[in-house]
């Protein structure tokens, strides 16, 4: 089990509960829904890019164990 891989996704579904709860009223000035979501996005952005680049981790020791096995 890649426990890594649950914390990112338990983190995107609290982002996207926590802009539920921020979802800004009729009442908000107009730049605080575009503020929102780009900073909702960027924060899925970022745990995405933190996941792939820890599938690439894991992928190259899988590479240098192989390459031990074989020398």
């Amino acid at each position: 089990m890649d426990w890594k891989g649950i914390g990112y996704l338990t983190s995107i579904a609290s982002v996207v509960f926590l802009g539920a709860v921020a979802w800004p009223g009729p009442e908000e000035p107009d730049w605080v829904l575009p503020a929102l979501i780009a900073g909702m996005v960027l924060s899925i952005l970022g745990m995405g890019f933190r996941y792939m680049s820890h599938l690439q981790e894991r992928r190259e020791i899988r590479e240098a164990k192989a390459e031990a096995r074989r020398s």
